[in-house]
């Protein structure tokens, strides 16, 4: 049978009152039992004192925790006169002085436990017959005491890895908690991304389609097929984003990466919106969050170009530089684009994304004050290894 369910019922009966009851009863029948079982040599019987500094010294035990120093000093008094009266068993009353000792080392501070232990000490040498007993009795008290303060040592070293324990599953929560808000915020910008991109550009194309349904049939089903490619990636993008809130999925699903951005050119191109890259610099390692970052920053840039700049051309720039990497989407318009509605969190995603890598990102007229608008940011490199995004 197992003993585990019994160990805690242990534990809570060596913490009640029963117990130290149950320990003053002992310590009572150990101080009487020469009293009891062995006679005087002259066959008198024992005086009636004895009994009653036995008893005295050892049943105060019994609130010891209630009340540690009085109880040794109670039992150490008791222990002390034991001699005062004859006949008597030979025998010194150190039981209940020692572990009332060692409960009140254990508990009390400094400026109580000290004085009271040079008392104890003090009585027990003015009771004692012999240099012997009372060396004797002084280790005795002090391995008494020390035993006492290694308990509390004990005590107060389990207390604070408690709270440390405590303490760090609190910050591991915190932890976990702001990691799933950033991965919320992370599925809200790849959503918003990929949706507002996706639409507008479906919008667009969906626009010129009846335009030259007549004039030029070829154009118009370019036109028509272009939305449905375009509403099919927008679903697989969107099935990868989703995929990490499905329980039991790896949620480190692939991120698009500066290999994409030709498609996302090419997508944007079909809406008649001339699209050209330009790389300068020597490639060199980027992680791949920052290159998720650049590929939605330039997706953004080109949304926000589509639905509202009116431009007839539009250029994104890499340059990689010894530190970094920067992207510029430089567009022509003169912000008479289709008004398409807008959530108003375009710039500011922007600018989240790159700040989350350890980036900047800026958005504004262009610099060379040329008509038109520039999306600028500029992400750092990786560590030495990681994977080189071209």
């Amino acid at each position: 049978m197992s003993t585990t369910p019994l160990l805690p019922s242990l534990r809570r009966l060596a913490g009640s009152s029963w117990s130290e009851v149950g320990l003053a009863v002992v310590i009572t029948v150990a101080q009487t039992a020469p009293l009891l079982f062995v006679h005087s040599s002259d066959g008198r019987p024992w005086h009636w004192w004895g009994y009653v500094a036995a008893a005295g010294a050892s049943l105060p035990l019994a609130v010891r925790r209630r009340a540690p120093t009085p109880v040794l000093l109670v039992c150490a008094a008791f222990a002390t006169l034991y001699d005062l009266a004859d006949p008597l068993a030979p025998q010194p009353l150190w039981y209940g002085v020692l572990i009332a000792l060692h409960g009140m080392a254990s508990v009390s501070p400094p400026r109580v436990r000290i004085p009271v232990f040079l008392v104890v000490c003090a009585g027990g040498f003015a009771s004692v017959g012999s240099p012997n007993t009372a060396t004797r009795g002084f280790v005795l008290y002090v391995a008494a005491y020390a035993l006492g303060r290694a308990s509390a040592g004990s005590r107060a070293e389990a207390a604070a890895l408690t709270e440390r324990a405590a303490r760090l599953a609190r910050e591991r929560q915190v932890d976990e908690e702001r990691a799933a808000e950033r991965e919320r915020i992370r599925i809200t910008r790849d959503m918003h991304d990929v949706l507002a991109h996706s639409i507008s550009l479906m919008v667009v194309q969906a626009e010129a389609g009846p335009v030259v349904l007549d004039t030029d049939p070829a154009r118009a089903s370019a036109a028509f097929d272009a939305i449905a490619g375009t509403g099919r990636d927008a679903l697989d993008q969107l099935r990868r984003v989703l995929t990490v809130l499905k329980v039991g999925d790896d949620p480190r699903v692939p991120e698009p990466t500066l290999r994409d951005l030709p498609a996302l050119s090419r997508q944007v191109a079909g809406t008649g919106l001339e699209v050209s890259t330009t790389t300068g610099g020597e490639p060199r390692a980027l992680s791949a969050e920052c290159g998720a970052a650049a590929y939605r920053i330039v997706q953004e840039a080109l949304t926000n170009v589509v639905k509202h700049a009116g431009a007839n051309r539009v250029e994104v720039r890499l340059l990689w530089c010894d530190d970094g990497l920067e992207v510029t989407v430089v567009d022509d318009g003169r912000g008479a684009g289709k008004n398409l509605p807008s959530g108003g969190n375009g710039l500011v995603g922007l600018r989240e994304r790159a700040a989350a890598c350890g980036g900047s990102a800026t958005a504004g007229p262009r610099r060379d004050r040329r008509p038109g608008f520039e999306v600028r940011a500029r992400l750092p490199l990786s560590a030495q290894g990681a994977a080189v995004e071209v």
